[in-house]
């Protein structure tokens, strides 16, 4: 068995509590019920996550002809490039130019 690195206070408190008998053992069934229950909340919020739709929006000529250039060099396809860059500025990545 290979040591695993402790990678915080809580992982190191979760771990003493186990050892020190702090956590009991769940019924199978119970144990089914919440397995199902997460298993459906994953597959909803994955769902949610990945709907999409579709927009209308005017762009310069010029930077169309850069986006698609851009979009080239890179191998995808403009659109999916536009909706990239979109999706990292909304989740606060900072744009990395090539």
């Amino acid at each position: 068995m290979t040591k695993q690195k402790i990678e915080s206070a809580e992982e190191m408190a979760i771990i003493k509590a186990v050892e020190n008998d702090k956590y009991a053992s769940t019924e199978q069934a119970e144990f089914h019920a919440l397995k199902a229950t997460l298993e459906n909340a994953a597959h909803n919020t994955i769902k949610q996550l990945s709907k999409r739709k579709a927009i209308s929006i005017r762009l310069l000529e010029n930077d169309i002809a850069r986006i698609k250039a851009k979009a080239l060099s890179e191998g995808v396809p403009y659109q999916t490039y536009i909706s990239h860059m979109i999706h990292k500025a909304v989740c606060d990545r900072k744009f990395q130019e090539s």
